[in-house]
């Protein structure tokens, strides 16, 4: 018998567990959502309608109906997100807003465009590739670890600039630390200095509230496919109305001089890009409906408490610190751990063909960290049969 099998066939499930709204494997521990996302049943069964509906009859839905549903579906998300929904488009993941913003700036030779040794790799090359058309220079101001306090951060990335600092582009939740950096004190200090910012918010939405207009970064994309629980390819790109004009559209199509212009210049040209799959899009608002049917923020604050107790007895396990307090300042639902120095990648092999254990091992300077997500499938006894899985590995 596997040893993830025996690790788990005794276990009871929280009385909050909605694993079997879920579609994922049964027989897997998934610890892994910040990668991927999971879509509940209940959305993805929306999803599929709307595909239906587009096979049905093609014409009437892209031809006469596109606007409307796209219009309905920003309607949804922008009080959701806190934010006009005409200032908001679209788009298939967060990777996507970063690079239209990053292609549509007029960097000029020596610009410099600041972020953090944090950042997300897909991105970082987006503006890297920019830079090096333009002549501009992409520079990663190192933020250390372990973190006390969001004054550490704060100094730490301002420290990085100079006359030449044009954008500030930082991760909201950061891909390989898990940590939710203090932007707002960041995006004001670059607001006084007429800096542009752009934020990476792909791990916020769902996992953290926003008011994206009280927050006021030039730039904010976000992914609705991860912890807002929408299907795979749902995405948002949110622009300050101010800063709109910039924008040149990543894909010119119909949209570019519409001969019939619908809310702004801004929505045609990044929303009508011909013919494409829209249905995700039109699916998160049900993603929005099954989180608010099923009262999200206890959800989220159980998933909280699971990710916390696992935590600190992972740091006990290992005898390494974390890389900041266990709290709702620096952590939601995810979060890393150090590790003790291993191979990363036949360790995070092992753990899931040995134990059914789904969570990646990351490298980051030139150290191994786990990234552990706790969703509203998870358990605290998930948690346990990782803790027991890394017991048995590490020392090998």
């Amino acid at each position: 018998m596997p040893k993830w099998i025996h690790l788990r066939k005794d276990l009871t499930l929280s009385n909050l567990n909605l694993r079997d709204l879920f579609l994922l494997n049964p027989n897997v521990v998934f610890l892994n959502h910040g990668s991927f996302g999971a879509c509940p049943r209940p959305v993805f069964e929306a999803y599929q309608q709307w595909q239906l509906e587009l096979e049905r009859q093609p014409v009437e839905f892209l031809g006469r109906r596109f606007g409307v549903l796209m219009r309905e579906a920003r309607e949804a998300l922008g009080p959701y997100l806190g934010a006009a929904p005409d200032d908001l488009v679209y788009i298939p993941n967060a990777t996507t807003g970063v690079n239209i913003v990053a292609r549509s700036l007029l960097l000029a030779p020596g610009d410099e465009v600041l972020s953090t040794d944090h950042e997300y790799g897909a991105c970082e090359r987006a503006w890297r590739f920019v830079c090096e058309k333009r002549g501009a220079r992409y520079l990663r101001q190192p933020v250390p670890v372990p973190l006390e306090s969001p004054e550490q951060v704060v100094e730490a990335v301002w420290s990085g600039v100079t006359p030449r600092t044009k954008v500030l582009y930082l991760s909201h939740i950061t891909s390989p630390t898990a940590l939710i950096f203090p932007i707002a004190e960041l995006i004001r200090r670059a607001r006084a200095c007429g800096i542009l910012t752009v934020i990476d918010g792909a791990h916020a939405p769902g996992q953290i509230p926003l008011a994206l207009d009280a927050l006021g970064a030039d730039f904010y994309t976000g992914n609705a496919h991860k912890w807002m629980l929408a299907p795979k390819g749902a995405a948002f790109l949110y622009v300050r109305r101010e800063v709109q004009p910039l924008l040149e559209p990543l894909v010119v199509s119909w949209g570019w001089q519409a001969e019939r212009p619908g809310p702004s210049r801004f929505i045609d040209e990044q929303e009508y890009q011909g013919t494409r799959d829209i249905a995700a899009y039109l699916s998160v608002p049900a993603a929005i409906r099954f989180m608010a049917e099923h009262d999200w923020p206890t959800v989220s604050t159980e998933c909280h408490a699971y990710l916390c107790e696992t935590g600190k007895r992972l740091s006990a396990l290992v005898g390494l610190p974390s890389l900041s307090p266990l709290t709702e300042d620096w952590c939601a639902q995810m979060a890393a751990f150090p590790l003790p120095a291993c191979d990363a990648s036949a360790l995070q092999h092992r753990l899931y063909t040995e134990y059914g254990v789904e969570v990646p091992i990351i490298e980051w300077r030139g150290r191994q960290y786990i990234r552990v997500s706790m969703q509203a499938y998870s358990t605290r006894e998930d948690g346990a049969v990782l803790l027991q899985a890394l017991d048995e590995l590490l020392p090998r």
